[in-house]
């Protein structure tokens, strides 16, 4: 059994525990972020939800540099905004309000100008691949809230039937959402031989060393850099080359520490 996040903790996941018994498949589970993983949008989507935000409460939204955040997840982002502002606490009711006007936005913005909205090369195509191998697990532990993560899957076709799926709505901590993955695959009593994250940001490769979980990133314009410095060891900048990444699968491991 995976264990799961305790705020304790540094070490989330013993990878110990992620051994199959003999006489069980050795499956692995491939777990993805969603944007700058699997699909982008050049900044068009974090505009919205700072867009929506200044439309709803008139008041400056404070960056869109999701780093200064506490952490980088809708729930989070959202209510340190209200606390920040109104010195208070969001309601749950206001989170659904704003929910509801930020899906209309980003599907909006996809009906007006489809093109901007862009698949990460061949990323439907290699989760297709993965999920018709009984090798593989898939899951999906975005940031995002669940109703406008799925809009953006939607809009590039991405198959969310058969995967574990996890989102920001009630979880805080990117740590958390990643559980909540664990937590399904948990209650169907699957075991791996191996767990593999998948992300883009430098938040990706900090979560992943804190749960000691290996990790894969993805830097589109081949600007590896970014993660390599600080501690991750396999990057890839698309999924076209679908044996490539298999082998980063295999050779993917957890985020060095690196002293800053």
């Amino acid at each position: 059994m995976i264990k799961l996040f305790d705020c304790s903790e540094r070490l989330i996941v013993d990878s110990s525990l992620l051994i199959t018994k003999k006489n069980v498949l050795n499956k692995k589970l491939i777990i993805f972020d969603i944007d700058g993983t699997l699909l982008y949008s050049n900044k068009i989507d974090s505009q919205c939800f700072a867009d929506t935000y200044e439309k709803v409460y008139e008041s400056k939204f404070p960056t869109i540099d999701w780093s200064k955040f506490p952490h980088v997840t809708d729930d989070t982002i959202f209510k340190t905004a209200i606390q920040n502002h109104f010195q208070r606490e969001a309601t749950n009711e206001e989170m659904h309000d704003f929910q509801n006007e930020y899906v209309a936005s980003i599907q909006m913005k996809r009906e007006e100008q489809p093109h901007e909205f862009k698949e990460v090369p061949d990323a439907r195509k290699a989760i297709e691949h993965l999920l018709g191998n009984e090798i593989y697990e898939v899951g999906i532990a975005t940031g995002g809230w669940r109703r406008p993560a799925m809009v953006k899957l939607n809009h590039i076709g991405i198959p969310t039937a058969n995967l574990h799926m996890s989102f920001a709505d009630g979880n805080p901590t990117r740590e958390d959402i990643i559980n909540g993955v664990f937590q399904q695959t948990n209650s169907k009593e699957m075991t791996f031989e191996k767990v593999v994250y998948i992300g883009d940001a430098t938040w990706d490769v900090k979560t992943t060393r804190n749960m000691n979980l290996p990790f894969i990133g993805v830097r589109r314009e081949g600007d590896f850099d970014v993660l390599k410095k600080i501690g991750a060891q396999t990057i890839i900048s698309d999924y076209k080359d679908f044996d490539l990444f298999l082998s980063a699968i295999e050779s993917s491991e957890t985020p060095k520490f690196v002293s800053q």
